[in-house]
């Protein structure tokens, strides 16, 4: 049996959560609302102020989803209620960040500034134009917005230049030897 998916999900004071006739989770909270589609391996309860997590069977299938959904409840109520962040920085001359409405635009050493728009639910902050800080209830999209936007100027191994996680290490090469 899954360690992590025999663990109850605790359900704190503040947040709703619903579970729909077709196996959908609706988690809501202070910060937001999430839902998740359930596959058919689990089946989910509400005791108290507790999602409990079961399978059908032993298969390989309810044994990977058990612990897999019991991590996902736990991730929405733990969104809903403090929300999830990621911090982005960026290295380079000239290269710098600026808030413009809901989006922001960068100067990432190309011909033409990128504008970007966060989805829904997503929140950008640019305290410091070499700083970036991503917040959002759902774990999921956080860290993919943060991928896209590292993704436009990714860090290079010969100076470091380029949009990377804050308190990534960026392995260096030496460059070119002159004889």
């Amino acid at each position: 049996m899954s360690r992590l998916g025999k663990v109850p999900v605790a359900v704190p004071k503040g947040v709703e959560v619903s579970l729909g006739p077709d196996m959908k989770v609706t988690v809501q909270g202070p910060k937001g609302r999430l839902e998740l589609d359930t596959k058919r391996h689990v089946a989910l309860r509400l005791e108290g102020n507790a999602i409990h997590v079961d399978r059908f069977d032993d298969s390989k299938e309810s044994r990977a989803y058990h612990g897999l959904y019991q991590r996902l409840l736990t991730n929405m109520v733990r969104g809903v209620t403090q929300g999830f962040q990621k911090e982005l920085e960026i290295h380079g001359v000239g290269y710098r960040a600026a808030a413009q409405g809901r989006g922001i635009s960068l100067l990432l050493g190309y011909s033409h500034p990128i504008q970007f728009n966060p989805p829904e639910g997503i929140t950008l902050e640019v305290p410091q134009p070499t700083q970036i800080i991503i917040s959002g209830c759902d774990r999921q999209a956080v860290g993919q917005v943060a991928a896209n936007l590292r993704a436009f100027r990714k860090p290079e191994p010969y100076k470091g230049k380029g949009i990377r996680y804050k308190g990534e290490h960026i392995r260096r090469k030496v460059g070119k030897a002159s004889a």
